[in-house]
């Protein structure tokens, strides 16, 4: 096997290559630190790489391996792992797509930065994330911007766009993000991943988590099984945290043994106020639901709930969190700008009131999809843009084509309800679309196990992009 097939196997399939001595920790990282050597200048997925750690880890896994017994290693030990750069890694700069904060060196690793550690994963770099994860898209000023590696004029999307660029081209095995409004979902989306954001799984100690539960972290993975395993290595109640769920039983990476019961599932393609999806997502959505009913479940359509209630309460929500963070207003980029100061003319009673409104939608939200084991939707409503796409716009504008390309994500942020993105095939640009798998509150096993029977039925792992071949 070469170095680029190596490059892309699963990571569950690399880590059974290390238990079985077939490879070893410190020869997989060596073929990635090659492979961000030579394409992360024309990617920008990295925005720090760790090489030298990295290398110290494998080198220390590959020791320890040699006397371990393979029964007693975690299942992705070894395997090689990338960062958002909204998460702190000790030692390393934590910048948040902020070009004057490079110098800004974390000195302890957050929560799940250490749960990354305690499953044997060896971590690569950091990866890029728009300006304060703020935007669906990865264009931070004063950094590269982070580009599809399917087709490098398209963007990733974001706010994780880096990690879904970086494990999308090969330059890691599994990657970490976040979503408070699809920023891991859409990247998924985008490049051909599996991404998966649910509330109260993942801890976001020692810090605090400013969105009200609307924001999370969550795993990316090439295969289901591949996603719900890091979602077993970062999922655990840490002391004190405001949202958090009991654990799994069987974990959710045991589970997908066990194929579902059959299911009633719901779908939609069209979400007021903003309309109908676009056909290359509407085809992925209606693909998708002719594969579940000849699996056996029981499938109709649906009207989702109108939106309409939920859109200006979650921007004033997302806002406030620019003005809150202590970030001087000057660096940062326009959009993130406008922002901030519209966030500056609202009183604590609005912010209140946008609080209890998106807790009333979430109510809403939960009511309606109870019947309903699953809901499939669409991601977006349309296909990658082009990296700078929007730039020339004004920022009113920038914002409601936000709102309008990731509508059908930020409701399940609002309901904490798990949501899984998967792909599904490709459009007629070349670029992966796939479908939003939405489950009850908790039922993360439910949605892994329906997206592990539609990949049997139609994988999408062992494609690559030419560009990283």
């Amino acid at each position: 096997m070469n170095s680029v097939d190596l490059a892309f196997l699963p990571a569950l399939e690399q880590a059974r290559l290390i238990r079985h001595r077939e490879m070893s920790p410190l020869e997989l990282t060596e073929i990635y630190l090659e492979r961000i050597e030579r394409l992360n200048p024309a990617l920008g997925a990295y925005v720090a790489v760790m090489a030298d750690s990295a290398i110290a880890d494998a080198k220390a896994k590959t020791e320890y391996l040699m006397t371990a017994d393979p029964a007693e290693l975690p299942p992705l030990f070894g395997v090689t792992v990338s960062v958002k750069d909204l998460n702190s890694v000790a030692g390393v700069a934590c910048a948040y797509g902020i070009k004057a904060a490079c110098d800004r060196i974390a000195t302890e690793d957050d929560y799940i930065v250490r749960k990354l550690r305690q499953a044997g994963l060896v971590i690569l770099g950091k990866t890029a994330t728009s300006q304060m994860g703020s935007l669906p898209y990865t264009e931070p000023p004063g950094f590269p911007p982070a580009r599809n590696p399917w087709h490098l004029d398209y963007t990733p999307g974001g706010s994780s766009g880096g990690g879904a660029a970086a494990l999308a081209a090969g330059l890691c095995a599994i990657a970490q993000g976040s979503d408070g409004g699809g920023s891991l979902r859409g990247p998924a989306f985008c490049c051909g991943l599996v991404g998966l954001a649910a509330r109260g799984r993942i801890s976001f100690a020692p810090v605090g988590e400013r969105l009200n539960g609307l924001a999370v972290n969550g795993p990316l993975g090439r295969t289901v099984a591949d996603t719900a395993a890091l979602l077993d290595a970062l999922s655990g109640y840490e002391i004190g945290d405001p949202y958090w769920l009991p654990d799994p039983d069987p974990c959710f990476l045991e589970g997908l043994q066990t194929p579902p019961p059959p299911l009633r599932i719901g779908y939609a393609t069209h979400l007021e106020p903003v309309g109908a999806a676009d056909q290359v997502c509407q085809a992925a959505v209606y693909d998708t639901v002719q594969r579940v009913a000849a699996l056996g479940h029981r499938v109709e359509e649906v009207t989702f709930p109108d939106l309409s209630d939920l859109i200006e309460p979650f921007v004033v929500v997302w806002q406030c969190v620019l003005a809150e963070a202590g970030i001087p207003w000057f660096v940062l980029e326009r959009m993130n700008r406008w922002l901030y100061w519209r966030a500056w003319r609202i009183n604590s009673g609005a912010y209140l009131r946008a609080v209890a409104q998106l807790q009333r939608v979430a109510r809403q939200i939960v009511q309606f999809c109870y019947p309903y084991d699953v809901l499939i939707l669409p991601v977006y409503m349309h296909g990658a843009i082009r990296v700078g796409q929007w730039q020339s716009l004004r920022s009113p504008q920038i914002l409601e084509n936000v709102i309008n390309w990731v509508a059908p994500c930020p409701p399940f942020n609002v309901s904490g309800q798990p949501a899984l993105a998967m792909p599904t095939g490709f459009s007629p640009a070349g670029l992966p679309v796939g479908v939003q798998l939405v489950g009850r509150p908790a039922a993360e096993a439910t949605l892994l196990a329906l997206a592990t029977q539609l990949e049997t039925i139609q994988p999408f792992y062992h494609h690559r992009p030419a560009f990283a071949s």
